[in-house]
């Protein structure tokens, strides 16, 4: 299905209207066809941009005259390589070159009982809970300058070139999640995350390597709404102001030995 970007021109409308404008859009949009998968919001300029999967152009815009009215003044079809690139571009941008550092932070999410979601509610509710889950994270990943890998079905890969980001993203995932239950929506969407640090092989706009093995790994550990991170994330974390538990000691699936895992807990300041 293509891709659409569209922009609204909404001077003098608060980062609140915007949010709760596009959580109507996303409940619409399934009507439609509609495939809604993040939106940002400029408030300088006052500007509002969506990013959507959509049959036509025009599906998106009757989306958006059915829930609100914001009729878009402008609407793209966009690459969807070309935007997750972009994404992963917003750290890197600036006017003096450096070298690029390969060190990197890689996450994963998971969302608990996915198969079970699916068969409850069906396919087409199915689509519409996945779309609120992909938005929550990428919401996260944007504000954190995470890139997206790859979207993994019931989860998302994510990669960062600071830990610190990597963690700080992560508790925003979870405190969306969260902020949803506590809004009383059904079903409840829980998801686990991992993550891990080193230096993966970056090939073809993936990664690949021990790294991004462990990360899975951890993740697939984690119970569901708690972060599991590996020691040295565990080490640079604290560094810059995360509380963790004491750890335990993990067999992990194509690890030899025990791998010892923290749990983020929160900041420490």
């Amino acid at each position: 299905m293509p891709l659409f970007m569209d922009r609204h021109d909404v001077p003098g409308v608060t980062a609140e209207q915007v949010a709760q404008a596009h959580l109507a859009d996303l409940d619409m949009g399934a009507k439609f066809g509609v495939q809604f998968l993040a939106y940002w919001f400029d408030a300088d300029q006052g500007e509002a941009f969506c990013l959507a999967k959509a049959p036509t152009g025009d599906s998106l815009t009757a989306v958006h005259k059915a829930t609100h009215g914001l009729i878009p003044n402008e609407i793209i079809n966009v690459s969807e390589d070309n935007v997750l690139r972009l994404l992963g571009r917003m750290s890197e941008t600036g006017g003096e070159t450096r070298a690029v550092n390969p060190f990197r932070t890689i996450l994963f999410t998971d969302l608990q009982a996915s198969t079970s979601i699916l068969q409850v509610v069906g396919q087409a509710a199915f689509m519409v809970l996945l779309t609120e889950h992909d938005l929550i994270i990428r919401r996260a990943l944007v504000a954190s300058r995470g890139r997206e890998v790859k979207h993994t079905g019931d989860g998302i890969m994510a990669s960062f070139d600071e830990v610190a980001s990597a963690l700080q993203c992560s508790m925003t995932i979870q405190a969306g999640f969260e902020a949803r239950a506590a809004e009383g929506q059904t079903p409840e969407l829980r998801v686990r995350i991992g993550i891990a640090a080193g230096e993966p092989v970056d090939h073809n706009d993936d990664l690949f390597g021990s790294t991004v093995t462990l990360a899975s790994r951890i993740c697939d550990a984690a119970d569901a709404g708690r972060i599991l991170t590996s020691d040295l994330v565990r080490d640079l974390g604290i560094e810059r102001g995360f509380a963790f538990d004491d750890g335990r000691e993990l067999v992990l699936k194509g690890f030899s030995g025990s791998i010892r895992v923290f749990e983020l807990a929160a900041r420490a300041h």
